[in-house]
């Protein structure tokens, strides 16, 4: 691996340097329901790391699969908690609290890490002792096929604003390695949240002045499943349309902060309205035309979408069918990707 100085590291400037940690151990975490055909996968790709955790936690949220059967190879080198099912929140706070290292690092149980992403999370936490959450690059996979890197043009790590930045979107990447004692501080994950469980804690981390960091490099393999939370998208947009809701109540925001706040939970809603109108015409529902009035009027909406509002008011059976093919045809994933059936 190159030395951490070639590393591309994406960071802000340098704040508040802590000098309690000079090499930070590391804690994956795994939290796991019903994942026994891929949670494998997972523990290799851990197994694999040029630089080796300290221990790995696998928290089975009350699993009704042949998990015990996938992790019986694995019984010697894993920490494994049993709990009643509460969520991937419940299942990743639990297994926060058992680790003894100075990161946690989060996998998901169905995706994989690349054989140096430990070591380069490493490299930058010695490099900026300063940052608390750390993540990398990944790939999107789709039926064991690369679609893209994870950043894009269109989808960047913010470093100049990261308070603005995080009231505006959830610009890091979910494999993170979160600083243990500040994670826990802020009392971890919110269990009461199912679709954005992540950008609301790190939403709340950086409100409460943590900062992040990303090596630019594509570490980790993020799978992207037809049947995965990412995959809803209605329920994802009023999940993220919730973490906003629930951020309004802080009293410690600008006016610039607020300004963000507010143009992104209009934005959220928008988009939540054109989901519920695709929505509304592929089961013939009867407020389909007052659904499409409204996107048409909005003139926050791009001209094509309003004027397909428009079209679909008029003729809502026509455009029922049109969805109903789309649907067919494909589904999105993480990270807005399409992805066409065969």
């Amino acid at each position: 691996m190159p030395e951490s100085q070639a590393l591309p590291f994406l960071v802000p400037a340098v704040g508040g340097a802590r000098g309690d940690v000079v090499t930070p151990t590391f804690s994956v975490i795994i939290a796991a329901y019903n994942a026994a055909d891929a949670i494998g996968d997972a523990l290799e790709s851990v197994f694999a790391q040029t630089k080796p955790p300290r221990e790995v936690i696998v928290c089975d949220d009350g699993s009704t699969d042949e998990l015990d059967g996938a992790l019986t190879s694995y019984s010697d080198r894993i920490t494994l908690i049993r709990k009643q099912n509460g969520g991937e929140g419940s299942a990743k706070n639990t297994a926060a609290r058992a680790a003894s290292s100075d990161f946690i690092a989060v996998l998901d149980a169905d995706d994989a890490y690349l054989p140096t992403r430990l070591e380069a999370l490493q490299a930058l936490a010695e490099a900026r002792p300063d940052l608390d959450i750390l993540t990398t690059d990944a790939y999107l996979e789709v039926d064991g096929q690369v679609a893209r890197r994870c950043y894009t043009n269109d989808w960047t790590f913010e470093v100049e604003d990261q308070r603005a930045g995080i009231l505006d979107r959830n610009f890091i990447f979910g494999h993170v390695a979160v600083r243990r004692d500040r994670f826990l501080s802020v009392g971890g994950f919110d269990e009461t949240i199912r679709w954005t469980t992540d950008w609301d804690c790190w939403l709340r981390l950086i409100l409460d002045g943590a900062r992040a960091g990303c090596v630019m490099e594509p570490l980790a393999v993020y799978r992207v499943h037809e049947g995965s939370l990412s995959a809803d998208r209605a329920r994802l947009v009023a999940g993220r349309l919730q973490t906003l809701e629930k951020a309004t109540a802080r009293d410690d925001l600008s006016a610039h902060e607020h300004a963000v706040l507010n143009r992104s939970l209009s934005r959220y809603r928008r988009e939540l309205a054109l989901l519920d109108l695709r929505a509304a015409l592929r089961e013939g529902r009867a407020d389909v035309r007052d659904r499409a009035l409204g996107v048409a009027r909005d003139r926050n909406y791009p001209r094509r979408v309003r004027f397909n509002a428009a079209a679909a008011a008029l003729l809502p059976g026509m455009a029922g069918r049109r969805e109903r093919r789309r649907e067919m045809n494909a589904w999105v994933g993480a990270g807005g990707t399409r992805v066409v059936r065969n």
